[in-house]
């Protein structure tokens, strides 16, 4: 179990420098609080905010005018972990107009909102894991948080590199779901939209249930769902009664024997492509934080689509190898796998997440999927692209982000590689991703690999016999074995030898072309080394 005051103890100690900042090729941002007051953890407090953007490639200077944002916000220090152990603070902000009103606006080109996350990167030295992880998933996923870079001053002193975020909430541009109201207490309006997160109940007002299941069998954790959308403040009695039964109830499935059924199992609860890249994006990032905290889940109305949709992904400062513990620093193993690793942890992954990945149908989708995407958007060709272009994105700001917080060679919680120069921070990640990459594809086909079943085993079958020009051979062997088949003439000649790989555990198939002459020939099949079978096949003239 984790607790705060053994983090604190290993808190790195350095003295923040001022930085000499007049101009970046980044958007600023200025922020000024009444008389230099600090922020808060909540309530929002007003300030004022100006934004600085003279467009894609041009110079943005502290003495241009605030051509691109220029008035309130509500502002206060978001996070849990982040604000804790991090004295460059997460914000949230709201624009608002003179009123206090929420104001909508197209912040640094993204669609018209009025809340935003400020994104502080302290622990990841990168600065652009969350950044990264969010535009892989924008690729692949319905939507994902769409992200500018920026710099910020705080009552007049810098602040360093943040990620500007849209924030996860309900609206046609981001979880595009319906809005409930006042009104919706029965039937086809009460069943959605909904947004669920599970978390720690702090870094943000919380209200949600516990379910009624542990975390896992003989567990003490327990597992809290928490309102999202609606916001707890505005959700309404017979809503929460209502999702609350519709999980219920999807979790008494998931507990049943007969959960995996294709028919009346949790395809009929699920959206499984939604769950399928939520799975794939937090395995790429082997997000330690996955499926178990920032977890988000979201469902319309049941005339919409009644099914529950994963996502959307969120906070990865942590993954991609900047984690030392619960195995979160290697590249090979599962993320899904955390609760074996790790569990005593206060938070551990629920079980019915184990239960979908346990179900071969699943898995075999998983192993799909991951096979497409590596030849498309997850080429090594491409996700190197998108790290060396975001890495170039702050390449001249990271110099005096890293001035004004100078723990680029200390030590701070919870990274694996400590110390270096920004550029060997950026390789490490790289590295770390290809590594990543090529230990998920030979896993992914373990994955889809089937149940070897000694009762349906046969030996090795050769057709079409006599041949032309191809024989298939059927064979029964586990995904690892090591197969042989030697082709011998007449004479007990070894004319060739054969080496397929099997591709799942059970039965599987090899074709092979010859250009054997006609004649009598046989074959010997050998399995990790010892004799599993031969025979005799004839090949005619065509």
């Amino acid at each position: 179990m984790k607790k705060w005051c053994l983090y604190l103890l290993f808190l790195p100690a350095f003295s923040a420098a001022q930085v000499n900042f007049q101009s970046s090729d980044l958007p600023i941002v200025l922020i000024t609080t009444p008389n230099g007051a600090s922020i808060p953890d909540e309530p929002k407090i007003t300030a004022q905010m100006k934004v600085i953007y003279n467009g894609p490639g041009q110079v943005n200077h502290l003495s241009d005018p605030p051509n691109h944002y220029n008035g309130y916000i509500g502002i206060e220090r978001r996070g849990s972990t982040s604000q804790l152990l991090s004295d460059k603070k997460p914000y949230a902000v709201e624009t608002r107009d003179a009123n206090g009103e929420d104001l909508n606006i197209p912040l640094l080109g993204m669609p018209e909102e009025a809340d935003w996350v400020f994104i502080a990167p302290f622990n990841d030295k990168s600065l652009i894991r969350d950044a990264f992880a969010l535009e892989m998933a924008r690729r692949i996923m319905a939507w994902a948080p769409r992200s500018r870079f920026v710099e910020v001053m705080l009552n007049g002193q810098y602040q360093g590199v943040y990620l500007i975020t849209e924030k996860i909430k309900r609206d046609k541009n981001r979880v595009d779901i319906s809005k409930l109201t006042e009104n919706d207490l029965s039937g086809d309006e009460l069943t959605g939209g909904y947004i669920i997160k599970i978390d720690k109940a702090t870094g943000a007002v919380s209200d949600g249930w516990t379910s009624p299941y542990p975390a896992q069998t003989g567990s003490w954790q327990t597992t809290y769902y928490q309102y999202h959308y609606p916001k707890p403040d505005n959700i309404l009695p017979e809503q929460k009664q209502y999702i609350k039964n519709w999980f219920d109830d999807f979790e008494a499935l998931m507990n049943s024997a007969q959960y995996a059924d294709p028919e009346t199992g949790y395809p009929q609860y699920l959206d499984l492509a939604s769950f399928v890249d939520y799975v794939i994006i937090n395995e790429l990032t082997k997000n330690i934080d996955a499926y178990r905290l920032s977890t988000f889940l979201y469902k319309d109305k049941d005339s919409k689509d009644p099914r529950l949709f994963a996502g959307p992904v969120w906070d990865f400062n942590i993954a991609m190898g900047n984690a030392n513990y619960c195995g979160g620093g290697s590249y090979q193993g599962w993320a899904i796998n955390f609760n074996g690793v790790c569990n005593q942890d206060d938070w551990i992954i629920h079980f019915w997440w184990r239960k979908l990945w346990d179900d071969p149908a699943f898995r075999a989708q998983l192993a799909t999927r991951w096979e497409a995407l590596r030849s498309g958007p997850f080429s090594d060709q491409k996700v190197t692209g998108v790290l060396d272009s975001l890495a170039g994105v702050v390449a001249q700001a990271q110099v005096r982000n890293w001035q004004r917080w100078p723990v680029l060679n200390e030590w701070v919680w919870p990274n694996v590689f400590c110390c270096g120069i920004y550029d060997q921070h950026v390789g490490y990640l790289r590295n770390w991703l290809l590594d990543r990459m090529e230990w998920m594809d030979g896993a992914m086909k373990t994955l889809n690999a089937g149940t070897y079943n000694s009762k349906q085993y046969f030996k090795t079958e050769v057709r079409p016999n006599p041949s032309v020009d191809r024989l298939e051979f059927r064979y029964y062997v586990r995904y690892t074995d090591k197969v042989e088949i030697g082709i011998y003439d007449t004479a007990g000649r070894l004319i060739e030898t054969l080496t397929p790989q099997p591709a799942v555990n059970g039965e599987n198939t090899y074709s092979w072309p010859h250009s054997l002459g006609p004649g009598l020939y046989s074959y010997g099949v050998r399995v990790n080394g010892q004799r599993e079978s031969g025979g005799v096949f004839a090949v005619q003239h065509p």
